[in-house]
């Protein structure tokens, strides 16, 4: 037992500091309970004396210990006597958080709180706690009158760097909830740091553009970009980050206005190029600015030349990363002339290859040559998949079958995804559990992902699934990271030198690509493409709720505004007009506005009237959207790029589709798909043959019925829809590139 009477103050005092300091908040209690009789006057006892009760678990008792001791202070004392306790409060909350003891320090501050409940250091601390614990609620700012409080008054000791953290935090998880923007209003307008502003939220509106966990990533990356702009409004990176927040959420004349901006914020050549393409690129999408897209792509080919000739490597200043995929990705939408277009892309991708090497040379100069003698050929070859999209996407419904037919015997096969914080159920069924490892890279440089995939994996063959449509997976294959580099699936070739071919099939590119193609075009025996079919959800959609009669001829137009060429517009409203009864469906992502009053107009000029046009919103999800399909007689293909993954599922149904072939090879998608089925009804060479055929398929009936039969009976026979065979043909063209280059 402690032997309590028998020690001065002075050694109450010692040993209850002692206590404390060690854990043995009883104790402590027991010597501050004598401390009290010995030293009544000394208030200090109380605070702790309540700490220590409040420490073992008695709240009650704790609070009760110090209101009694604030109820005996005069009006002068008890702000000093209030002060005292809050910092003895805040350096014990600060000392178990040092422990790791969430649960304690929230107590303390919830004390805290009660005792002092405008202290704004407290009150964000709190915040953060209960994000912490899971235990922030969209209710809890409002319980707090955090933002009130920071309305309210100035605080000259205010840490900034806290609040600020704390803004970002909050907005992290819930952004788009009540008060939640106040706040941060209210605390972004307490901090006198503007770099310290813009540094913090540019870095998390990045973060969280990139986190496929958060419902609201893409519209929080805008906000964030929004508020760093007040500070910085000529941010080139947060003007096109802000412009493709507007997109994704559909405010697209905000997305255009915001591009513009952009453009005018571009200093350097380079930046200008890309800044013309990231604009037409916004404008494509918004789907009424064609005319001004194709002055645009002028100007910017008149810039070309301009680049090629004042380029020089610089260590000090790298070229725009993105120069490639904003020059040339939008050129596809505008005509079919894929020699004119991969003429100034395959320039734009050595430009790109040869800077990217030169900033990287002191750090990876590429894969190491292999020799034969060296490497047993019997061994599994490694093969490697890299993209940004091995998700809920075109690339990942269609790449994923490939994955579960793929001969581990005599491969190892690897995924490699870009910007992926979070692995969702179908990234982990599809492309993580089947392979033999996969690596994310939700941060670091293409030259990090180039060292892992040489130096770490040693991987034999590297299979592009991004292409165009993603800037850092052509930096990271013009690093040259494996031996046999192949684009594959996700878009046409990228021009990259580093790559070595480009996979292919007897139709999708005509005999003549190979003359602008710097990549080796392979061509696999019946198909570039093979999916084993789709999963259907239940149709949402009914024709007596569209106010269409039974009877009538139902076509169906299905793409985003990218892909809404005026001309096809045109066409599609002639086959409107010539077949009696019939309707046209369309759906797709776009300023739905704009699209409809473009639709309108072309209408009224072909002398159809409106009535004969359904404007449909996008389906809850990928399932639901193949089952609506089924409400189509004919699905109306677009021009100068078709559909791909939309195709495969109108084909995949059962429906019949009309398509306007080309030359590039996004004019030869539906095309090839319609030939590997066994289907050349609805295949047009020419403007006038679409026509005739959507007319002659609205027309006949019977036709229809019979490529319908066709095509479900080509779910047994085709190689469309047969990915084991097309597992088998894809490992053999890996085999023999890499006998070539074994040779070479």
């Amino acid at each position: 037992m402690i032997q309590l009477m028998s020690l001065s103050p002075a050694m109450l005092q010692q040993q209850a500091q002692e206590a404390l300091a060690q854990n043995h908040y009883a104790e402590a209690a027991l010597y501050y309970e004598q401390l009290m009789e010995l030293e009544p006057d000394q208030i200090s006892h109380a605070w702790f004396l309540g700490l220590a009760r409040l420490l073992t678990g008695d709240e009650t008792e704790a609070q009760f210990t110090w209101m009694m001791a604030l109820s005996t202070a005069d009006s002068e004392q008890v702000d000093r006597y209030t002060q005292e306790l809050v910092q003895i409060l805040q350096t014990a909350a600060e000392q178990q958080a040092e422990a790791e003891a969430d649960q304690m320090v929230w107590a303390i501050r919830q004390h805290l709180r009660e005792i002092a409940q405008t202290e704004i250091h407290n009150l964000l601390h709190l915040v953060r706690l209960a994000i912490k614990l899971n235990l922030f609620n969209s209710d809890y700012l409002e319980t707090l009158e955090i933002a009130e409080v920071l309305q309210s008054q100035s605080f000259p000791n205010l840490d900034e760097s806290l609040l600020l953290q704390t803004v970002a935090e909050v907005l992290e998880v819930w952004f788009g909830y009540p008060g939640v923007e106040a706040f941060a209003e209210a605390a972004i307008g307490q901090i006198g740091d503007t770099a310290a502003i813009v540094n913090t939220l540019k870095t998390k509106a990045f973060e969280v553009n990139h986190d496929n966990r958060l419902r609201h990533g893409v519209a929080l990356s805008g906000y964030l970009a929004e508020i760093c702009l007040r500070y910085e409004p000529n941010d080139l990176e947060l003007l096109r980050l802000l412009s493709s927040s507007y997109e994704l959420t559909r405010r697209y004349t905000e997305a255009v206005a915001t591009a513009r901006l952009a453009l005018a914020a571009c200093r350097t050549l380079e930046e200008q190029m890309a800044g013309l393409g990231f604009l037409c690129i916004r404008m494509l999408r918004a789907g009424s600015y064609w005319q001004e897209v194709q002055d645009l792509f002028e100007q910017q080919q008149a810039l070309m030349p301009k680049l090629l000739a004042q380029y020089q490597p610089d260590p000090e200043q790298q070229l725009e990363t993105t120069l490639l995929t904003f020059c040339s990705f939008y050129l596809y939408y505008l005509k079919d002339a894929p020699a004119e277009h991969r003429q100034l892309q395959n320039q734009l991708a050595a430009l790109v290859q040869t800077d990217v090497q030169f900033q990287s040379k002191h750090i990876f100069v590429g894969c190491p040559k292999r020799s034969a003698p060296a490497i047993r050929t019997e061994r599994k070859l490694k093969v490697g998949y890299i993209a940004r999209y091995m998700q809920q996407h075109p690339v990942g419904w269609l790449a994923r079958w490939l994955m579960q037919y793929h001969d581990r015997n005599r491969f190892d096969i690897y995924t490699y995804h870009l910007h992926l914080k979070g692995v969702d159920e179908f990234t982990d069924r599809w492309f993580v559990r089947p392979v033999t490892r996969s690596a994310r890279f939700d941060e670091g440089t293409p030259v990090g992902v180039a060292k892992h995939i040489c130096e770490n994996d040693e991987i034999d063959i590297l299979v592009d699934l991004d292409s165009l449509t993603y800037s850092e997976t052509c930096s990271i294959m013009a690093l040259k990271p494996a031996p046999v580099q192949i684009s594959w699936l996700g878009f046409d070739a990228s021009g990259i030198p580093a790559v070595d071919y480009f996979l292919a099939d007897p139709h999708v590119l005509p005999n003549s690509a190979q003359s602008y193609y710097s990549e080796k075009i392979w061509r696999l025996p019946s198909t570039y493409l093979a999916v084993d079919g789709f999963e259907i959800g239940v149709p949402t959609l009914r024709r007596d709720h569209l106010g269409i009669p039974t009877d009538a001829v139902v076509y169906l137009s299905s793409q985003d505004g990218r892909k809404r060429h005026p001309e096809m517009m045109r066409l599609q409203m002639q086959i409107i007009r010539e077949v009696p009864n019939s309707y046209l469906l369309i759906k797709g992502l776009g300023d739905e506005k704009s699209i409809q009053e473009a639709f309108e107009q072309v209408a009224e000029a072909e002398g159809v009237t409106r009535d004969r046009l359904r404007f449909l919103t996008r389906d809850r999800d990928e399932l639901t959207h193949r089952a609506n399909l089924g409400i189509a007689d004919v699905v109306l293909d677009t021009f100068p790029y078709n559909g791909a993954t939309t195709t495969l599922e109108t084909l995949w149904m059962g429906i019949p589709i009309v398509t306007r072939t080309g030359q590039q090879w996004a004019a030869r998608n539906s095309y090839t798909m319609l030939m590997n089925v066994g289907v050349t009804e609805g295949i047009a060479w020419t403007n006038e043959e679409y026509v005739a055929w959507g007319v002659r398929l609205g027309e006949d009936a019977a036709l229809r019925q019979n490529i319908h039969l066709r095509l479900l009976q080509s779910r047994q026979t085709s190689p469309l829809w047969n990915t084991r065979l097309f597992a088998r043909e894809m490992e053999d063209a890996y085999q023999q590139m890499w006998q070539i280059y074994l040779q070479g």
